[in-house]
């Protein structure tokens, strides 16, 4: 209470905060992150050291939150590395800019490299307890993971308003575009699958909102299957523009064209695949958390490494409650009248329901084909993590157009959440068939010998991407001096 009296009252009158976790080695793994904090000799004062990549209001910021790891406490359990969270103050000596970054997209964004160099911060700025910064970091993550598919679902919306103007007006062969089989699927998806973003925007919040639920798993879902989603679909409305949506709003505006925004989504939509948890960490975290039941029931009975007793324990255990878990996952009623109040969105929800229970089987399935190696099957684990997204959706999309029907403001949510639901049950089918058939371990073994260099041999032909020192010009007719940089080295010699 008194940090907040401290600091809230600075943040609501327009003091800048950062988030510090991120390092040069550390970005999903905070396990190994090396800035430190350690008590002063006096006891009053935390001294932090260490380097922070990618911090966001860094180079701007008034009051930021560092993440550090801190000594080993009394009672800690062993090869407990602690993290604990700091408030900082931006002009505390020894904070300083190393670097401002730049990125592809996103370019109103002042974020940088940020340095600690002994850095004294009152004892009374440590946030919760000592230890407890992963913790926090992980509850800040999942309010990201809910702004996240905001931005996503309010980017489709502005893409359904840039496509469906342009696909009314331009006209190609006699017909608008719009009219043309190829483009109009790609503004029918568009507009259908925006309607699902939305509708995930609004169950979530809600469910937040509420203060009753876990809802690590749904935001996590949400944030994996929205920047997935606006991906493709930005994708797809730069092809309907086409030239148009490839050139800069500043550029059409400066020949006389009317602008768009497309050019800049494309690029603004890409880090959301990244950031808040990359989609390869959050088919991680998710398959984890689902597996997690199985695993304290039968883990010991397919670990290699347990002792026999403990073995044949989990083997009577597992018995147990497999006998009831596994006849109930295809025991259940999905037909007709079930989710009659739906109307024509009842038979999508009736494909959930049972194929919910296919979805936990088939994990299941796979915990048994595959043993312990299952959590390095991470491309069996993602698919399976895909189909609960879209199942996940499917429900949020028909619960938002029920709640929408007799709405005169909100006509055709029906229909959208139709096309959504049937794009869903169409990836849903194609990824229950390459679970187990699929050619991931050639794919891997390709991978593997690509980076010993088997294949060096494909990147003959092009010319130098990123040099390691500076390319000489080629000109023999002018005997200029070396270029910046110095000579060519012999090195880059025998390369060319």
């Amino acid at each position: 209470e008194e940090q907040k009296k401290r600091f809230l009252p600075r943040l609501a009158g327009g003091a800048l905060s950062a988030f510090a976790l991120t390092e040069a080695n550390v970005g999903s793994d905070p396990a190994n992150m090396s800035t430190t904090a350690t008590l002063s000799e006096d006891g009053e004062s935390w001294i932090i050291n260490g380097e922070k990549l990618w911090t966001t209001n860094g180079p701007r910021t008034d009051i930021m939150v560092v993440m550090a790891r801190t000594p080993v406490q009394e009672g800690d359990r062993p090869g407990k590395r602690p993290i604990s969270a700091f408030i900082v103050e931006g002009d505390t000596p020894g904070v300083s800019v190393k670097h401002t970054c730049s990125f592809m997209g996103l370019r109103a964004l002042s974020n940088g490299v940020m340095a600690f160099d002994n850095v004294r911060v009152p004892k009374d700025n440590l946030l919760w307890e000592q230890g407890a910064g992963l913790k926090l970091a992980l509850i800040t993550l999942n309010t990201g993971r809910l702004a996240l598919p905001a931005f996503c679902a309010a980017a489709g919306k502005a893409m359904v308003q840039e496509s469906r103007t342009w696909a009314a007006d331009r006209v190609q062969w006699g017909a608008p575009i719009g009219k043309h089989d190829a483009v109009a699927n790609k503004l029918g998806r568009i507009a259908a699958e925006t309607f699902a973003m939305d509708a995930v925007v609004q169950l979530t919040a809600a469910m937040s909102d509420a203060k009753t639920f876990d809802i690590r798993l749904e935001a996590a879902a949400a944030k994996l299957w929205h920047s997935e989603k606006a991906w493709e679909l930005i994708n797809d409305a730069v092809q309907i523009r086409g030239g148009r949506g490839y050139e800069t709003q500043e550029s059409l505006t400066a020949r006389g064209a009317a602008p768009n925004a497309l050019e800049r989504g494309l690029r603004d939509l890409r880090i959301n695949l990244i950031f808040e948890g990359s989609s390869e960490i959050m088919h991680l975290f998710i398959a984890r958390e689902a597996v997690d039941t199985h695993l304290a029931v039968a883990g010991d009975m397919i670990d290699p490494r347990a002792p026999m007793g403990r073995r044949l324990a989990a083997f009577l255990r597992a018995g147990l409650y497999y006998a009831w878990w596994y006849p109930t996952r295809w025991i259940g009623w999905s037909g007709w009248p079930r989710y009659s109040e739906f109307g024509s969105l009842a038979t999508h929800l009736r494909y959930v329901n049972r194929t919910s229970r296919k979805l936990a089987r088939t994990l299941f399935y796979a915990m048994m084909r595959f043993g312990g190696g299952l959590e390095r099957r991470q491309m069996v684990l993602a698919r399976l993590v895909d189909i609960a997204g879209d199942l996940f959706t499917m429900v949020a999309t028909c619960i938002y157009a029920q709640g929408m029907k007799g709405d005169p403001e909100n006509k055709g949510a029906e229909e959208l959440a139709d096309v959504a639901c049937r794009a869903a049950r169409n990836r849903i089918r194609h990824r229950f068939r390459d679970v187990f058939s699929n050619h991931d371990t050639a794919t891997y073994a390709l991978a593997q010998k690509a980076m010993e260099g088997r294949y060096a041999w494909l990147e003959k032909g092009i010319a130098p991407v990123m040099p390691s020192v500076p390319v000489p010009w080629v000109d023999d007719r002018s005997p200029e001096p070396d270029p910046p940089g110095g000579v060519v080295t012999e090195e880059l010699e025998t390369a060319s």
